[in-house]
C-alpha cells in the first residue's frame, strides 16, 4: 500500500510530477496491500498457462499445412482430448501446488525487498534486472535439472515431465509437485540478488513462463523474436532433450545454451545436428545428380 493519500503528496515526496504510468499505478495500487498486489501472480499464471498455449493450438488446427514444415517432430500428433487431459493435469497441480505456493511465499518476497512504492523503475532498470534474473535462473536451473536426470531424481520426480517426448505448450508446467517446488528456487534467486519493483517481478514471472511454453511448443517458428536473443536455446534445442528422454544427458539449460556448451552437455545435440546436415547435403547432391541423369537421358 502506498504511503500517499493523494497524487499531490506522491509528487511532493518524489520531487517531480508523476508520469502517466506512475499515475495509473497510483490510482490502482494506492489503497491495495502489498500482499494483494503480490497475489496478482496467481491470476497471471492462470491466464498464461491457459491462454498462451492456445496460440500454438490455433496454428495447428487452422494453419496445419502452412506450419507443418516447422514442426520439430512431425510424426507425433496429439488429439484434442489428449491436449485437454494435459491441461486438466496442469490445472490440478496449479490449484494444489502453484496457487498455494504463491499465497505463502509472500514473506520471502517482502524480505528480499521487492517494493510497490513510487517512483516506478525506468525501462533500462527493468531490462537490466530481467536480464539478470534470466541469467541467474538459467545457471541454477541447469544444475538442478542435471540432478533430476540422475537415476533417483529421474525415476522419483522428473519422469513425470518427460511423459511428453514430443512436448506441447500446455505441457511446459506439467510436472511432479516436488519438481514444481524445487524449480521455484532458481526463479527466486535473481529477485533476491537484485530486488526490484513489483511490476518487474510480475514481468519476470510472466516472461519466464511464456518462454517455457515456447520452448515446449513443438514448433520452431521462424518469426519468433526470441531468435534474435544471443545464446537463446529455443524449441528445437529443448525438444531434443525431450526426444532423447530419460537417457538424455544433453541440453539441460532452461533458456540459454552457454551452460551446456561450457560443461559439454550439448555434444549429443550438436552431433545430431551435424549428422542431419550431412544427410541433407547428401540428399541434395543425389537429387541434383538424378536430375542431371534424367536430363541427359531426355536429350539422348
Amino acid at each position: 500500500m502506498l504511503p500517499f493519500k493523494t497524487i499531490q503528496e506522491a509528487e511532493s515526496a518524489i520531487g517531480r510530477s508523476l508520469t502517466t504510468l506512475e499515475t495509473i499505478w497510483f490510482n490502482y495500487s494506492a489503497t491495495k496491500s502489498d500482499y494483494y498486489l503480490y497475489c496478482h501472480n496467481i491470476l497471471f499464471l492462470f491466464l498464461i498457462f491457459s491462454c498462451v498455449p492456445l496460440y500454438y493450438l490455433f496454428l495447428e488446427l487452422f494453419f496445419r499445412n502452412s506450419i507443418q514444415s516447422y514442426k520439430i517432430q512431425p510424426k507425433v500428433n496429439l488429439s484434442l482430448s489428449e491436449v485437454f487431459n494435459c491441461y486438466k493435469s496442469v490445472m490440478r497441480m496449479f490449484i494444489l501446488v502453484v496457487g498455494p505456493l504463491q499465497l505463502v511465499s509472500y514473506p520471502s518476497v517482502k524480505m528480499v525487498g521487492i517494493r510497490t512504492s513510487l517512483p516506478l523503475p525506468s525501462l533500462w532498470e527493468i531490462l537490466l534486472q530481467l536480464g539478470t534474473y534470466f541469467i541467474v535462473e538459467d545457471y541454477f536451473n541447469y544444475w538442478i535439472h542435471r540432478f533430476l536426470h540422475c537415476k533417483w531424481g529421474y525415476e522419483k520426480i522428473h519422469k513425470v515431465h518427460h511423459e511428453y517426448t514430443a512436448p506441447i505448450g500446455f505441457a511446459a508446467p506439467y510436472a511432479h509437485w516436488l519438481e514444481i517446488l524445487i524449480l521455484g528456487i532458481p526463479s527466486a534467486i535473481g529477485p533476491a540478488i537484485a530486488p526490484g519493483h513489483m511490476v518487474t517481478f510480475w514481468l519476470w514471472i510472466a516472461l519466464r513462463q511464456i518462454e517455457a511454453i515456447e520452448t515446449h511448443s513443438g514448433y520452431d517458428l521462424p518469426w519468433t523474436i526470441t531468435k534474435y536473443i544471443p545464446f537463446y536455446g529455443g524449441p528445437d534445442y529443448h525438444d531434443y532433450h525431450h526426444y532423447v528422454g530419460g537417457q538424455s544427458q544433453s541440453n539441460f539449460a532452461s533458456v540459454f545454451t552457454y551452460c551446456d556448451y561450457i560443461y559439454g552437455t550439448d555434444k549429443g545435440y550438436r552431433y545430431q545436428k551435424k549428422v542431419l546436415q550431412q544427410l541433407k547435403g547428401a540428399s541434395n547432391v543425389n537429387g541434383e545428380q538424378n536430375g542431371v541423369s534424367a536430363k541427359d537421358c531426355k536429350d539422348d
